[in-house]
């Protein structure tokens, strides 16, 4: 993907060192765009976002507030949920948002989506009238967050000023993190998808995690996305599919295998309508991690729901 320079949308890389590197690259950002009176969010971590708070004194009433630590926990849901719901509730008006979908203490196994997530961004504001900026923490984050947010950035700022990204290239990024996941436990149970047995992948999955200790919210949550994945599964996979469910350390998993190839990469963001992708949509919205990998045969579909 190359920058077009027609394009009204700004993605932006902040790397940063320290609170007063962070408060110089944030704080000029929001209060330009308050100046001009143009709406403003900021989605960052609750320690960001309380240094934010102070630095902006009663200038934060101005803008939306919300800890990424929270409302983005699913980096899969952070386009649809925070920054295009925010964009959609201003139209016709350019909108400025501090989002900080990566931090130190993501996992690794998160960190894949974080990735992609910066990717699609460039898909999803294409031709919007918006900027976003980035911030990243050079201290904390490790040299591959890095060198992925220069690809997934056309703009980089940093303390010697504003520059072109010359490694510019989100959608390299997101083919180099769509790979096969992590094996799957030799625990895990296994039931074949086809159009008789949604209902009672449904029963068992909700029964599995009863057991696993799942809250009532949660398995509603889970049945939700299990009836979702399994019907994608067996109207977009030739009629038949597999789920399989197993726990491990922190969280309860569950992965639906279709055959076929997923090559839609902004499936599961509303920026496309087809109902393939409001399915998608959905199942973001209700777990915790989706991790998704599409091969030349199949594709396979991971959520993760953390126990109590």
């Amino acid at each position: 993907m190359t920058t077009n320079r027609a394009d009204p949308f700004d993605h932006i890389a902040l790397h940063y060192a320290g609170e007063r590197e962070y408060l110089a690259g944030t704080i000029p950002f929001i209060e330009t765009a308050l100046a001009a009176g143009e709406p403003v969010a900021v989605a960052v971590p609750e320690p960001n976002l309380q240094l934010l708070r102070d630095a902006l004194d009663d200038t934060a009433e101005r803008v939306l507030m919300v800890d990424m630590t929270r409302a983005g926990a699913n980096p899969g849901r952070i386009i649809s949920g925070i920054l295009r719901d925010f964009a959609d509730r201003h139209p016709g008006r350019r909108v400025h948002i501090v989002e900080e979908p990566t931090w130190p203490d993501r996992s690794a196994t998160e960190y894949p989506a974080c990735a992609q997530h910066e990717a699609l961004i460039n898909r999803a504001f294409a031709g919007r009238d918006a900027a976003i900026l980035c911030p990243c923490d050079c201290a904390g984050l490790d040299s591959q967050a890095l060198a992925d947010s220069r690809a997934t950035h056309p703009t980089l700022v940093d303390r010697t000023g504003h520059r072109t990204s010359e490694e510019y290239d989100p959608d390299r990024i997101f083919a180099a993190y769509n790979v096969p996941l992590d094996p799957r436990p030799r625990t895990a149970i296994e039931r074949q998808l086809d159009t008789s047995t949604i209902e009672n992948a449904r029963w068992f999955a909700a029964a599995y995690g009863r057991q696993a200790g799942l809250t009532v919210n949660q398995l509603v949550d889970l049945q939700i996305a299990v009836t979702e994945l399994a019907t994608e599964c067996v109207l977009y996979g030739w009629g038949f599919g597999m789920m399989r469910i197993w726990t491990e350390a922190e969280h309860l998993v569950c992965e639906v295998e279709s055959a076929g190839r997923l090559d839609t990469p902004l499936a599961g963001h509303p920026t496309v309508d087809e109902a393939r992708d409001r399915s998608l949509t959905a199942v973001h919205h209700v777990v915790d991690l989706v991790r998704a990998y599409t091969g030349p045969l199949s594709t396979v579909v991971r959520v993760y729901l953390r126990l109590p």
